[in-house]
Formats: structure tokens, C-alpha cells, sequence
């Protein structure tokens, strides 16, 4: 099927493509007899059951999509756009993937090259030093860290960037925070939807280049979608609600390569 553009450098949307691992194709636009689109359904996962994305968070571009790359990086690369909020997988014959994505608010997201060097299911997080120290009333209750899990801000996937052959602490990662994505918030790394950085982690090998847009570079390859979103203010989580007995024991260790991981999921189901 050819694709024909919105205007002249808009994204151009193509069907057919075949999602991996845990995910299912691309969205269409209709929305599955579950009531979700294609793509972002209920699944299973690594012993957890994901809910499903309700479609008020997939409008519009702020869903997965496939189409024709107008950017500027090389196929293999991760090619993320943080004034548009996307994520391009560039892959070979001119043909992307792509994301909608969640960023830091102007000045605390990644800038410029780096690689993707550990890649990790249902990752635990601690804040870094620097988070402890530029917003401790934010950071400093979860100075210990949070397990791998569903209480875990990581969410399902992470892809850790380094530069120079260090851990720059900035991620590629999954969220719960489903108003996030198509827009900024306080930390600085880059947010999917989990269903997306399942299909994202599926894709990509350890090594994978990724470049993050500068501010010219935006406006440049995109200019229709530069400066798409809002910078929402910065949230508080109450730590009983991540330590206490009753969440501990509500998230249980995740399992991995459980024999149903990807398949679909009902919307009622309960984690195994």
C-alpha cells in the first residue's frame, strides 16, 4: 500500500506491520472488539497481567504507528524527538516505527548520541544522587529504591543509555502514567506506554545507537508536531502505597518467560 502525506514533512502512516513478541500490530484506528485498539489490548506478562490502554490515551498521533522515516539517522537507530514527543525505531528501506513517548521537562532530558548497552524486563529503580538532591521532597522517601515490579516507575521495559562507554542514568523505559505520554514531566528520561517499549525491547539489540534531537533538528525534520503536549507539574506518590505490607504482598516477584507472556489477556483477568 502507498502512503500519502498529511502535508508536506507529516508523518506518513502505513498498515501491515507485525508487531513483536508481546504485542500485536500496529494500531488501525478501530478499536478491537474489547473495546481497545489493535496493539494495546490486555496481555500477559511476565506472570503479570498488563491492563489494557484505554483508547482516551491513544488519539490522534499519540499511538504506535508505522511509516515512511523523514529523519535524519541511519537504520538500526533509536532516533528520539523530544519537542514532538516520538520515538522512531529507523529501520531499512526508508520505513520506520514510531512511538509516542513521554520526556523531562526543557533542560532535563538526554541530549545528543549514545547506545544502548543493558536492556532489562521489569526493571527495579532507584533514584540518582542527583534526583536526591534537586527534589528531595520528591525522590528522598524512595531513597531505597523500588523491586522490579508493577510498583516500579520502569513499568514492564527498560533500556539503559550510555555514552562514552558510561551509564549516563537516563532510560528508555515503560510507565503507568498514561497522561504522560505526548508530554513533559519532571524526570528527564524517556517514557512509553508499556505495551510500546515491550514491542520497542523486541526490536532492538544491545548495541542499538540512539540519537535525541536537538532543538533545531525538531523544528527541521517536524515542524508540524514541535512543541506537541504540555509540561505537567511534578507528582508526589505516598510511599505506604509502594511499601507497605499490603502493596508488597499486592506485587509479587515478576516471573520470567512465563509460557503465557503475550498472549492476550481479559480485561478482568487478576495477575497469575
Amino acid at each position: 500500500m502507498s502512503a500519502a502525506p498529511f502535508s508536506r514533512r507529516a508523518f506518513l502512516s502505513l498498515s501491515g506491520f507485525a508487531a513483536l513478541s508481546a504485542c500485536a500490530s500496529g494500531s488501525s484506528g478501530v478499536p478491537s472488539s474489547a473495546g481497545f485498539l489493535p496493539g494495546y489490548g490486555p496481555i500477559y506478562d511476565s506472570g503479570y497481567t498488563l491492563p489494557g490502554v484505554p483508547t482516551q490515551y491513544l488519539q490522534g498521533v499519540n499511538r504506535r504507528t508505522t511509516g515512511i522515516y523523514q529523519g535524519e539517522q541511519a537504520p538500526g537507530t533509536i532516533d528520539v524527538d523530544p519537542y514532538a514527543k516520538f520515538l522512531y525505531f529507523v529501520r531499512e528501506g526508508n520505513q520506520t516505527v514510531r512511538f509516542p513517548i513521554g520526556v523531562g521537562r526543557a533542560g532535563r532530558s538526554f541530549a545528543g548520541n549514545g547506545t544502548i548497552q543493558v536492556k532489562r524486563k521489569w526493571p527495579g529503580w532507584t533514584p540518582t544522587r542527583n534526583m536526591l538532591r534537586t527534589e528531595p521532597e520528591i525522590y528522598g522517601p524512595f531513597a531505597r529504591g523500588i523491586p522490579g515490579g508493577r510498583r516500579s516507575p520502569l513499568g514492564a521495559r527498560a533500556l539503559y543509555l550510555y555514552k562514552g562507554g558510561r551509564d549516563t542514568h537516563y532510560r528508555i523505559h515503560g510507565t503507568n502514567d498514561l497522561e504522560s505520554i505526548g508530554n513533559s514531566g519532571s524526570a528527564g528520561c524517556i517514557r512509553m506506554f508499556n505495551h510500546d517499549i515491550i514491542a520497542l525491547y523486541e526490536m532492538v539489540p544491545i548495541g542499538t545507537p540512539v540519537h535525541v534531537r536537538g532543538e533545531a533538528e525538531s523544528l527541521r525534520v517536524d515542524p508540524e508536531n514541535f512543541g506537541r503536549g504540555v509540561e505537567l507539574p511534578a507528582r508526589s506518590v505516598d510511599p505506604e502505597r509502594i511499601y507497605s505490607a499490603e502493596a508488597i504482598a499486592n506485587d509479587p516477584p515478576p516471573i520470567f518467560d512465563d509460557p503465557r507472556d503475550g498472549m492476550p489477556a481479559a480485561p478482568g483477568d487478576v495477575p497469575l
